[in-house]
């Protein structure tokens, strides 16, 4: 059966593969787990996990769009996920644990409100394909890792609640210095209007539960993503301990990506394989009233979760992390150290010449795919992008797209490489 064409009813009586018999660990988002003593843990904690998947019968997009994302609408959907991932650590904490039937806190139904299949809810698919028309993406039309958390990011500016700084990398750079000055900004309220109108909601679509503080804070809580391309058809192999590795940190949201047109949402690994939500199932829109209790089941998944090998990764990903606070940042920055934020080495000087990476290069030329070859055989593993204090001087175009809405820069432009093109395009603001 098409994954595509799955409902949830029959779903719930599908066939679903055990975790493998292995002494290795499993990780699960920064989580270390045995599969022989602490299975039942590892249930528990991907079924908090929120789960987002196709849905149908929704109002329309736009008043005359679609009423369901099914074939289309897998990427969003991943998109909401990780989202959700770092509005559970931001409101909830990472030990937080979801069970049927219990009673939850009031912040996990607010978190969950965010992301209904309805225009006033503020990570909707309604308000993700709507923002995604300013891209260059129509309604109904597939997204690449890149393009969503564009989209992701200028939503978060509404959400006044959770108060993030949203922080996509560009380039296969991270610079340090373009973050600490995100975070130590204020949060612009911006658009109300974006929003109907209603008393009893904030313009960011939160209920009226979900209070904001008006306290000044030092550091806003950063969700980090960075696109990456590793590999021009396949994934660099010397890539996949870098990747594995990302799953063990404690700021891990995951990584957004999959094979082409087919996304899914990774959230730890074992072994040579990688662990993950699959929204490719259909389910009927929920019809959530307001102050009324959400029946949530279908928003958690309940059974063991799909595997997938390394090897098989579209090269077109999406990495995310969350920093609730500057130590949270400065503990990330170490740990990417450790591992080795330096670009990979390419060009004409060979191995014992680095250079930055090539802007452009998808780490496929002859000299970066020779040594990792060389690093594969020796147990190393290729960094999937760089750390740096201040932006590189081989950077010409600075980061306008980490501006603020009101930035007098505003018209600027950034160019990207996304996985659904071979080629840039060019992203409006």
């Amino acid at each position: 059966m098409d994954a595509a064409t799955l409902t949830y009813d029959t779903l719930r009586f599908a066939e679903f593969e055990d975790f493998p018999e292995t002494s290795e660990p499993l990780w699960i988002l920064g989580r270390k787990y045995s599969i022989f003593t602490e299975k039942d843990e590892i249930l528990a904690d991907v079924a908090s996990r929120l789960w987002f998947t196709y849905r149908k019968n929704f109002p329309a997009i736009g008043g005359t769009g679609p009423t369901s994302d099914t074939g289309w609408g897998c990427m969003l959907r991943c998109g909401q996920m990780i989202f959700a991932q770092a509005l559970v650590c931001r409101h909830l904490g990472r030990d937080w644990r979801w069970t049927p039937r219990a009673r939850q806190p009031d912040s996990y139904f607010s978190v969950l409100r965010a992301f209904l299949d309805r225009k006033d809810s503020c990570y909707s698919i309604h308000q993700i394909a709507q923002m995604g028309v300013g891209e260059g993406k129509s309604i109904g039309q597939w997204y690449g890792p890149n393009t969503v958390a564009q989209v992701l990011k200028k939503l978060a500016v509404f959400d006044t609640w959770s108060a993030l700084a949203v922080h996509v990398a560009m380039d296969n750079t991270v610079v340090m210095e373009d973050i600490r000055r995100l975070c130590r900004s204020s949060l612009p309220c911006a658009g109300a209007a974006a929003f109907p109108a209603d008393s009893d909601r904030h313009c960011n679509g939160f209920p009226a539960g979900a209070e904001v503080s008006s306290r000044p804070s030092p550091w806003r809580p950063l969700v980090l993503l960075i696109p990456l391309r590793l590999g021009l058809t396949d994934i660099n192999a010397a890539y996949a301990e870098t990747l594995k590795h990302c799953f063990m940190m404690p700021q891990s949201l995951g990584v957004i990506g999959g094979k082409p047109n087919s996304a899914r949402y990774f959230i730890g690994y074992v072994g040579e394989e990688l662990i993950y939500l699959d929204p490719h199932t259909t389910q009927p829109a929920l019809q959530a009233a307001e102050h009324c209790p959400i029946p949530d089941e279908s928003f958690h998944c309940q059974h063991p979760p799909s595997r997938m090998s390394i090897a098989e990764l579209d090269p077109s990903i999406a990495v995310g992390f969350f920093c609730g606070t500057e130590d949270d940042f400065n503990d990330w920055c170490q740990q990417v150290r450790k591992v080795g934020g330096a670009p990979p080495l390419c060009g004409s000087g060979g191995p014992s010449s680095p250079a930055p990476l090539a802007l452009g290069c998808t780490a496929s030329c002859a000299p970066c795919l020779a040594l990792g070859r060389q690093l594969s055989l020796l147990g190393g593993a290729l960094p999937m992008f760089e750390l740096v204090e201040r932006q590189p001087s081989h950077l010409a175009c600075p980061d306008v797209l980490n501006l603020s809405l009101d930035s007098s820069d505003v018209e600027r432009l950034e160019r990207f490489f996304d996985s659904e093109d071979e080629d840039f395009e060019i992203l409006s603001l």
